[in-house]
């Protein structure tokens, strides 16, 4: 199943179940969140797809909007697509595929003018990087900015796969994460990597969340576009299939001696590398469009 979080005037946040171009309304009273949806399912002793399952069956199927319709940039006077979940937390994974840590080594050794081979040992390296990257209030959904830092002159967009967590490190579903991030502070120095990473803006996800059931993860089609004024002037791809760490590990490296909220979201790390002259700026869109979840949309705007 395909899960959204939308937004109606006068009646606030929405959640519903995309079947095919019809989202299917199953807001209760006191179920008006994904995380509530999850929080709902645990109570209930079920897995995840069967309750929803069970709602979907419940719903009054009157209660439908367009996904075309809702698919706009926010605007609180009219109905539009939010966040797929609002994530107590997003963790990030890094040089999960080669051509990442390759790439990122020859733009240290450039910075620095020394050999460096820190990105690709931690590729070959048993233990991932993981890093914590954002909350609800520093994520944005379709449509809506992603952002540049003001004191970033090279930002880049990170197109990835994310997964999100229920309890005992189950893994819920998947959704469509752009990982935006201040390239030029964190080659200045790796202990800036926090500050690279975190800032309003700086996540997007979307458009929808889809259940484990419905895709494979590692094997989808990824691609993203970079447009700047109405016209590509980037577009890279790369199949799932190339990354190296495997969800379960990361999720078991996140868990271990740390308290993981449910609905945290870990973005897997990207296989698309944009070059540096493709960096953001005022004004860009950039879309990324994966196999079995759709497009994430956003447009640029500088802090």
């Amino acid at each position: 199943m395909k899960l959204v979080q939308f937004y109606l005037p006068g009646e606030g946040n929405r959640v519903g179940i995309l079947d095919g171009e019809t989202i299917l309304d199953i807001t209760e009273k006191n179920r008006r969140s994904v995380i509530e949806l999850i929080e709902a399912t645990y109570e209930a002793g079920e897995g995840f797809e069967s309750f929803l399952q069970r709602q979907w069956d419940h719903a009054k199927k009157i209660n439908t909007f367009s996904f075309r319709a809702l698919n706009i940039p926010p605007d609180k006077s009219k109905p539009h697509l939010l966040i797929p979940i609002f994530p107590p937390e997003v963790w990030g994974a890094g040089v999960t595929y080669k051509r990442s840590a390759e790439m990122r080594d020859e733009d240290v050794t450039l910075q620095q003018k020394a050999r460096s081979s820190l990105y690709d040992y931690v590729y070959n390296n048993p233990r991932p990087e993981l890093f914590f990257k954002a909350t609800a209030p520093r994520c944005v959904g379709p449509n809506d900015y992603i952002t540049i830092r003001s004191d970033s002159k090279l930002t880049a967009a990170e197109p990835e796969i994310a997964f999100v967590i229920g309890k005992n490190q189950d893994i819920l579903g998947y959704t469509i994460s752009n990982d935006v991030s201040a390239w030029d502070i964190e080659r200045e120095n790796p202990l800036y990597l926090p500050q690279s990473k975190i800032f309003i803006g700086c996540c997007a996800l979307g458009p929808v969340l889809v259940t484990t059931s419905e895709i494979d993860p590692y094997n989808l089609n990824m691609t993203c576009r970079i447009l700047r004024n109405g016209k590509p002037i980037f577009e890279g791809s790369v199949h799932t299939s190339m990354i190296k760490r495997t969800f379960k590990e990361l999720s078991e490296y996140l868990h271990r001696d740390n308290f993981v909220p449910m609905g945290t979201t870990v973005s897997t790390g990207t296989g698309i590398m944009i070059p540096n002259e493709y960096a953001l700026k005022e004004g860009d869109y950039v879309e990324i469009t994966v196999d079995g979840i759709g497009t994430l949309s956003n447009p640029v705007k500088q802090l």
